[in-house]
């Protein structure tokens, strides 16, 4: 796959993103967001919708960012067939009762579509919130990946 592990500097190690999954009032009134891993961010922002994506502290457990699920958004593929590509939000196609269809557009300029739950917001614009690693999301081709393993003397 392209996920791979690399080193973050400490400021970076303070905080997370977290998707969020589900927005709604408790019983008692008090307003709620649940994000991807679980977490219950209560009072959240109201600008706050499903499938935005929040700059957690680690140490509090408070929001501070907001990362809007709109078109132009920076995106990281997390799941499926194109898992660890990142690339611009360009299109959503609404499917009610099945699977919301997005289309994705890399820097290399290579289109690719996937469900948009397996779609998180890393950032705005061309800004990522977390450190890439060395390939940068880009998905190589076959012969690509061949060159620079001659060129590397692997074959």
């Amino acid at each position: 796959g392209r996920f791979v592990l690399h080193r973050i500097q400490k400021e970076e190690a303070e905080y997370k993103l977290c998707r969020i999954q589900k927005v709604y009032v408790t019983a008692k009134k008090v307003p709620v967001a649940v994000t991807h891993d679980g977490r219950t961010l209560r009072y959240p922002d109201p600008d706050v919708k499903v499938n935005d994506t929040v700059k957690v502290s680690i140490a509090t457990g408070k929001m501070s960012d907001i990362f809007s699920f709109e078109m132009g958004a920076m995106v990281m593929v997390t799941k499926g067939h194109n898992a660890g590509r990142v690339g611009q939000l360009v299109h959503l196609e609404k499917h009610d009762g099945s699977f919301s269809i997005v289309t994705v557009k890399d820097k290399k300029g290579n289109s690719f579509a996937t469900r948009q739950s397996n779609v998180f917001v890393i950032g705005k614009g061309d800004h990522p919130q977390v450190t890439l690693p060395k390939g940068r999301g880009i998905k190589k081709t076959i012969l690509q990946e061949r060159a620079e393993a001659e060129a590397r003397g692997d074959l």
